[in-house]
């Protein structure tokens, strides 16, 4: 069943400009492949999905197109460092929590990219449309990745 969904999306991804996981459900749904939301972004993250911007505004996944970018998740190879730095529009912390916020459609990306750059002072992330939510250790620790996202940013 996994492994179906799983070629459905790539499947579905390459015939329609999908860039939500609303609409991916949607698409699912269509051929007979119900899925939550959550079982839909643990897809995206073992398949290796990335979202790019598109010309006129609009967002779309896609599986990065050479085997070196699938084997670092998307992270080799393009100018991700750029699209980081202008996708992150705030960065707060409060106890052991960093409140990020980014352009729409883009927190899933900017949570994958800390999730692969960070991973020594967060425990996890979690990130919806526009929001992300780092979960550390401590106070001191959030502090201190509050202070290098908005030093790569710069």
């Amino acid at each position: 069943m996994k492994k179906n969904r799983q070629e459905k999306i790539l499947e579905l991804i390459e015939r329609y400009p999908i860039g939500t996981q609303d609409e991916l459900i949607a698409y699912l749904r269509e051929y007979d492949c119900n899925a939550t939301q959550a079982t839909v972004s643990r897809d995206i993250r073992a398949l290796k999905l990335i979202k790019v911007l598109m010309e006129d505004g609009s967002y779309r996944y896609i599986l990065p197109q050479n085997k070196d970018d699938r084997a670092e998740g998307g992270m080799a190879g393009l100018n991700y460092h750029k699209a980081y730095a202008d996708s992150i529009l705030s960065v707060q912390y409060a106890m052991n929590n960093v409140v990020i916020k980014t352009t729409p459609g883009m927190a899933s990306a900017v949570a994958l990219m800390l999730d692969h750059t960070n991973h020594d002072m967060m425990l996890g992330t979690v990130a919806g449309d526009d929001t992300i939510i780092v979960v550390t250790r401590s106070t001191e620790e959030s502090l201190a990745l509050a202070s290098s996202i908005e030093q790569q940013r710069k």
